[in-house]
């Protein structure tokens, strides 16, 4: 990816979409240092990692009224555990680069100034490693009937490692409209044998939900995305990565 200004950042905070409603996303990532310097460090400080964690935060432009906006969402959301998905400076298109975690709402600040357009601010800490995979599903495609997304060449997973999924339902229409997603594996790029490697809970309404698969090892290097929809004239915006971490 070549050098860019940054114009379009993606941001999903479990069920929400900050794309319109915010001018600054941050993700941060470390390990802690703890020292070893010993006698036989040869007069050189000597470290090894210890836990690590990272960091989304954002702001932007303040509104309230329903849940499709920020206010009502982080209020909501404070003290809550989802997932987050950010976008690296791309549209959140399938195979674009994707950062997700599973995190806690930690913070929110609002409003400010007189005669300043109402601001926001706020934090979300990992519960989860930083992932960075791929969008699995764009957030602009209503889906209304059961469906498979397109195949990412994601790689094996090793053993020790994990496949990781994050999952943003925005908005749910419909009668009795509920989605329910998985994540496959397959050997090739046609998914003659898929396998399912995680099924998220049922979905009536806007919210997020992160799995990840147990350490065991996995050959198949092909993933996809794939729903089953029902209810009486549902419709579905959904937005979701993968990735091995």
């Amino acid at each position: 990816m070549a050098k860019s200004v940054l114009l379009n950042v993606r941001c999903f905070a479990v069920g929400l979409d900050l794309t319109s409603v915010s001018n600054k996303i941050e993700v941060s990532s470390e390990v802690e240092e703890k020292p070893t310097t010993n006698y036989g460090s040869d007069g050189y400080t000597e470290v090894v990692g210890g836990l690590a964690s990272a960091e989304i935060a954002g702001e932007g432009q303040w509104e309230a009224g329903d849940e499709t906006k920020v206010d009502d969402a982080t209020w909501a959301q404070l003290g809550g555990v989802g997932p987050w998905s950010v976008s690296g400076n791309n549209s959140a298109a399938v195979g674009a680069l994707a950062y997700f975690t599973r995190a806690m709402r930690a913070d929110y600040t609002l409003l400010a100034d007189v005669g300043e357009v109402a601001p926001w601010v706020s934090t979300a800490k990992s519960s989860w490693p930083l992932v960075r995979g791929q969008f699995a599903h764009p957030p602009g495609t209503a889906r209304t009937a059961d469906g498979a997304g397109t195949a990412l060449q994601l790689g094996a997973v090793p053993t020790g490692k994990r496949l990781y999924a994050a999952l943003h339902v925005l908005s749910v229409a419909g009668t009795t409209p509920s989605l329910t997603a998985r994540v496959e594996s397959a050997a090739d790029e046609a998914f003659t044998e898929p396998t399912v490697r995680a099924t998220f809970d049922p979905a009536a309404e806007p919210g997020g939900q992160i799995l990840r698969t147990d350490g065991t090892a996995i050959a198949d290097a092909w993933w996809r995305l794939a729903w089953d929809i029902t209810g009486d004239g549902p419709s579905v915006l959904l937005a979701a990565a993968l990735g091995i971490g």
